[in-house]
């Protein structure tokens, strides 16, 4: 697409917009996606004076490149804010992520932060995760056996995906349908050995989505953390 599309030009106003919330002092985690690149190029062009830790290498390049000082996970502690994408947001603020195969470090930030702010484009809001599928990071010692766990939880189909994950390991989609209960399903995933980490976030991480529209930027407030 060109950046005269308006779905375009849309994720790079919600991108800006979502770093807004940094100050200076701040602690940042940098996520990945489309939209949270408009964030960090904004906070490149701003300037501020922050510490950062990113979510990939993609995110991690991108950033030192504008300039931010990025450092590792263990070196920056707790952190103030972390800013990431998803790829559903349901009315419960929990979200599907990892199609970028980013979704154990995202994790990993997103717990770190006192604040999770969410960034995506409306296409991304769904009335119940599933559509897109659950991203499962998996090791490759026994890659069979978890894609049966997987399946006799209730998952239709299990599909490796060509690309790694930047930790080196097998990335896996799960196809679950329509999922009633994202913390419940969450939960059991975790407990399959081999899975080192699915893309289901609950809502209570999430602070509030910013949502990039054709009318412009809106932001979704989680009142039940």
């Amino acid at each position: 697409m060109s950046d005269t599309d308006p779905r375009v030009r849309a994720k790079e106003e919600a991108g800006r917009h979502a770093a807004g919330y940094v100050t200076d002092g701040m602690r940042v985690g940098l996520g990945t996606g489309s939209t949270v690149h408009w964030t960090i190029v904004e906070l490149g062009e701003r300037a501020p004076d922050i510490i950062c830790t990113a979510t990939s290498v993609q995110t991690h390049d991108l950033a030192t490149s504008l300039g931010l000082r990025v450092v590792s996970p263990d070196e920056i502690g707790a952190l103030d804010l972390t800013i990431d994408g998803a790829d559903e947001v349901d009315p419960s603020f929990n979200l599907t992520k990892g199609g970028g195969a980013a979704h154990t470090r995202e994790k990993i930030v997103a717990a770190m932060s006192a604040r999770f702010i969410v960034v995506v484009d409306e296409t991304k809001l769904v009335d119940a995760l599933g559509p897109f599928g659950t991203p499962l990071e998996v090791l490759d010692f026994a890659p069979g056996v978890v894609q049966r766990a997987v399946r006799a939880m209730g998952a239709a189909d299990v599909t490796t995906r060509d690309i790694r994950s930047d930790n080196g390991n097998l990335v896996m989609d799960a196809q679950f349908g329509t999922i009633a209960d994202p913390v419940a399903l969450a939960t059991a995933l975790a407990l399959i050995p081999g899975i080192v980490e699915h893309g289901i976030f609950p809502g209570s991480m999430v602070e509030r989505v910013v949502v990039a529209g054709a009318t412009g930027v809106r932001e979704l407030v989680n009142d039940r953390r």
